[in-house]
């Protein structure tokens, strides 16, 4: 379990509380149970530090307030909306045997066992968290599907998850639908028009060479013009002779 520091904090303006945020430290409440709400500072370091790490909205932080310790529940962080610094964190008491409703991620294994996948299959993931409502004692750290044996077409429910006999899923009535293993999807190129396959060596196949490379083939009109042309650049050379 993790654990942090916490300080009792007294401010009463949003200049003390700027203070505190300019000194390394994040304000934070702890709220829920009969106790009243305590205000608490924590190190914004250590902070970020569990934040940085998978599920911090589902794990229960032990929380030292004045040498006691106190298990809580994260669960809410604000940012600030330029440096995406935290600025604020929101703990729920944990008490005994007090149901709590919780999200809990999805973990999905064994992604090369299956055949499914292996022959192009795609995973579709509906729901990358349940939210669950449970004592706090049973917080599951994640719902773990196996993928081992599964073929395209089949699919997870939620009926399919082992869960303890106090853990439930907040929807109830209906077998909804957590993952699926679809078909691949394949792109068939477009044929040739009919026009555009004319055979090597066929007529006109040369002149079509001629005119994709950019260049121009001459008419029949054209083509005498130069012939002559041609003759009448001969003819002082030879009458020279």
């Amino acid at each position: 379990m993790n654990s942090l520091e916490a300080n009792i904090r007294e401010n009463k303006t949003k200049g003390e509380l700027n203070a505190i945020r300019k000194n390394g430290e994040v304000p934070a409440i702890v709220y829920g149970g009969k106790d009243e709400n305590q205000k608490v500072s924590i190190s914004k370091k250590k902070l970020k530090n569990l934040i940085e790490k998978e599920n911090f909205l589902s794990n229960i932080i032990t929380l030292n307030v004045s040498g006691k310790n106190l298990n809580v529940l994260p669960k809410e962080v604000k940012y600030h909306i330029l440096s995406d610094e935290p600025t604020h964190v929101d703990f729920l008491r944990i008490l005994p045997g007090v149901k709590i409703k919780i999200e809990v991620p999805v973990n999905f294994i064994n992604h090369e066992k299956s055949p499914g996948l292996k022959r192009g299959g795609v995973l579709n993931i509906v729901r990358r968290k349940i939210e669950l409502k449970c004592p706090s004692e049973k917080i599951p750290d994640n719902i773990t599907i196996d993928l081992d044996g599964i073929d395209i077409g089949e699919s997870f429910k939620i009926s399919s998850v082992k869960l303890d006999s106090e853990v439930t899923p907040t929807i109830q009535g209906r077998d909804f639908v957590i993952a699926t293993l679809a078909a691949p999807t394949v792109m068939k190129e477009p044929e040739k028009p009919a026009e555009a396959e004319t055979a090597e060596g066929e007529p006109g196949a040369e002149g079509a060479e001629a005119a994709a490379d950019g260049e121009k083939t001459p008419a029949d009109g054209e083509k005498k013009d130069a012939d002559d042309k041609k003759t009448a650049d001969k003819k002082p050379s030879e009458e020279k002779k």
